[in-house]
């Protein structure tokens, strides 16, 4: 059971951040002030999934690894440690700094300059992400490594 609510609050914790990430851009680059503010508010609304699901696949990961080794493990959970405090000291503080800016209808430099760290910052923390699912995936034999040529 653990590694079925590991499975589902990682795969919706990726899903999150790669659609906060995907709508972000979009809004930017293709809608108006008033869309990119309805997408700023609606992240800050979605962290209450975002936020119980990483703890939740952080708990029952470090949970599922117990005392075993091995260099998925180690490297996944290296990974973790980068997540969570890029997430929690950058990505959030800059959700709801971007969400007070457009609600405000203040698109001045400092929105966008913490605009491009939130993008930064989601965009690696979406890939460590993607790495933790693929050898999750390889831990439960979903997976197979590829074979060097």
């Amino acid at each position: 059971m653990k590694t079925i609510i590991h499975a589902i609050a990682g795969t919706l914790a990726l899903a999150c951040v790669l659609i906060f990430w995907g709508a972000t851009v979009i809004a930017e680059l293709f809608t108006s002030p008033d869309t990119i503010a309805l997408v700023k508010q609606f992240i800050v609304y979605a962290m209450a999934v975002l936020v119980p699901s990483m703890t939740t696949v952080a708990g029952t990961g470090f949970s599922l690894a117990g005392a075993r080794g091995g260099r998925l493990i180690d490297t996944k959970k290296k990974r973790m440690r980068m997540i969570a405090p890029n997430g929690l000291f950058v990505l959030l503080p800059c959700a709801f700094y971007l969400n007070h800016k457009a609600g405000a209808g203040e698109f001045d430099a400092l929105f966008y300059s913490a605009q491009v760290v939130e993008l930064a910052a989601g965009a690696v923390n979406g890939s460590l992400l993607i790495l933790n699912f693929r050898d999750g995936l390889r831990l439960g034999g979903r997976l197979t490594p590829q074979r060097k040529s």
